[in-house]
């Protein structure tokens, strides 16, 4: 996929950039909301089982010798980045800050390639990582995220994880994205309901009390966030370089915080502002130094 040729995008893929910001920004909002009644590791399971049955007529089985990587892409994203992920935004103060929090993982996934497939990174992407670096320490100063500083160890270690599904995800082959979805949610489900059991309240109970908003939560994350979301990002980058696309859906995080504003009274400070303007312009710098050397 990412070595398709860059072309400028039209009216209808620009369209469709804007269904997917609004798609994951509004994931943040319901979530959060949902994340009031329901554990995090079990929220997660609840929407990997509804993905999972969604999809389940769409599976395709693996190539040969391709179900080990296919299990570390389920258990890295479906589990631990989706896991620790919910588990961060329970406990932050605001929308804004796991909103871009998560965005790192364009940079940790830089370094991974660097690390893992031997993809150095040139200077001026270096330069850029270490920009989004800096911006998250930057943020972390800010009060907001202070009052909770575990959320942010968390969303990091998540978009961590997020990375390393990423960079492992390039090898395989013959899977379209509901395949990949699907697989992911099916590989999820019993680690994180063993994880639940394990460390949080019992299910059954916080089912019983959920409310219809709470539910509303769970199906919003498995078919507006992930199957439409991803859905159009999956056509999108059949069309053009994935660092093509990226620096518009930048403008995820940013409605986030709009929506964090608007319906949770988030409160937030300059060195959030200026932290994640620095990690957002690092992801971009990113992004287009990857289409330029696409283009050579």
């Amino acid at each position: 996929m990412s070595a398709a040729r860059p072309s400028s995008l039209g009216g209808r893929d620009a369209f469709l950039i804007v269904i997917i910001c609004f798609a994951w920004a509004g994931n943040f909002l319901s979530s959060t909301l949902a994340l009031r009644e329901f554990p995090p590791l079990l929220f997660t399971a609840l929407r990997l089982i509804l993905l999972a049955l969604l999809l389940g007529a769409f599976l395709k089985r693996p190539a040969p010798g391709q179900w080990p990587r296919l299990i570390a892409v389920g258990l890295s994203n479906g589990v631990l980045h989706f896991g620790l992920g919910f588990w961060s935004m329970k406990l932050s103060t605001t929308l804004a800050s796991p909103a871009i929090l998560m965005q790192s993982y364009v940079p940790i996934a830089a370094l991974l390639a660097w690390r893992l497939k031997g993809e150095r990174p040139a200077t001026l992407t270096a330069a850029a990582i270490g920009l989004s670096f800096l911006g998250v320490l930057v943020l972390g100063f800010d009060p907001s995220v202070l009052q909770r500083p575990l959320a942010l160890v968390l969303m990091l270690i998540s978009a961590f994880f997020l990375a390393l599904g990423t960079v492992l995800m390039r090898e395989l082959k013959g899977l379209d994205v509901f395949s990949q979805q699907g697989w992911t949610a099916v590989v999820g489900i019993v680690p994180l309901l063993a994880w639940s059991f394990a460390v949080e309240p019992p299910a059954l109970e916080a089912m019983r009390r959920a409310s219809l908003l709470a539910w509303s939560g769970v199906a919003y994350a498995a078919v507006i966030a992930s199957l439409v979301g991803h859905g159009l990002y999956y056509l999108l980058v059949q069309r053009h370089p994935v660092a093509q696309v990226t620096p518009y859906l930048l403008a995820t995080p940013l409605l986030a915080t709009v929506l964090g504003i608007l319906f949770m009274n988030d409160t937030v400070g300059p060195r959030l502002w200026l932290g994640g303007a620095m990690v957002l312009g690092g992801v971009m710098a990113i992004a287009v130094r990857e289409v330029r050397r696409i283009r050579v």
